[in-house]
């Protein structure tokens, strides 16, 4: 059974996540009806609005037609699947919180599904309850980032958080969703070392298995992208702790 149905959060008298999520639209996807009736039916227990859709391609279409705040997506689908859904929508410049949902739960997985631009990953079987957090957990990150309108410039880095735009030198830089987010935090906290776990926290929501190489790897992709040979680096490690964005050598 892929979803546990654990008691979803009650709403009832609630100041907390059910205000946050009143009114909030969240579109479900799965090839698997027994699968999008027990989810959608959780969501709207817990106080979202939801539409279902049983393959990617009339996901894209109902996204493309009406406004969604969030995003919960199967994997495994035939035609077009999860991952590829999210390709298309990061292509197509839609921002909407994502939520992908996998049977597969190697780091491989998760990493190729979070490359692709999703915000989340969660395997199966899951706990309703959780996957609520989870929701509650990106659209109060994607309203704070909605909120931000401030360029950070971090030696011959330039990062506009309203448009979501990167600089080096003055050249624009292409980031995935993932690594801007990423990049942000680093500038949010520039000249504080952050350890691996705190920006899983930060950046994904929530903890990977310790020994998870996640954060190495994006790392990794964006000194690729933003530092230039011969130059300092501006993304610094600190050898078991983590890294740090300063633009001192």
């Amino acid at each position: 059974m892929p979803v546990r149905q654990g008691a979803p959060p009650s709403n009832e008298g609630d100041v907390g996540p059910g205000h946050e999520v009143s009114g909030r639209m969240v579109l479900m996807v799965d090839d698997d009806p027994d699968v999008r009736t027990s989810v959608s039916r959780g969501l709207r227990h817990s106080g979202f609005d939801v539409r279902v859709a049983a393959s990617g391609k009339e996901a894209l279409r109902l996204l493309s037609n009406e406004t969604h705040d969030a995003l919960v997506l199967d994997v495994q689908m035939p035609e077009l699947d999860g991952v590829a859904v999210v390709t298309a929508l990061r292509a197509l410049g839609n921002d909407i919180p994502i939520c992908v949902l996998s049977a597969r739960d190697t780091v491989n997985d998760r990493i190729a599904g979070l490359e692709a631009g999703a915000d989340d990953y969660l395997t199966k079987p899951f706990d309703l309850g959780e996957l609520v957090a989870r929701l509650h957990a990106l659209l109060r990150r994607s309203s704070h980032s909605d909120q931000q309108s401030d360029t950070m410039t971090v030696g011959p880095l330039t990062i506009d958080t309203a448009r979501r735009l990167v600089f080096v030198d003055g050249e624009r830089a292409e980031l995935t969703k993932r690594e801007f987010d990423l990049l942000a935090v680093l500038a949010e906290n520039n000249g504080v070392v952050l350890s691996r776990q705190r920006l899983l926290e930060l950046v994904w929501g929530y903890d990977f298995d310790v020994d998870t190489n996640v954060a190495d790897v994006f790392i990794s992709y964006l000194r690729r992208k933003l530092e230039r040979e011969g130059q300092p680096r501006v993304i610094h490690t600190v050898r078991g702790i983590g890294y740090v964005l300063r633009d001192d050598p």
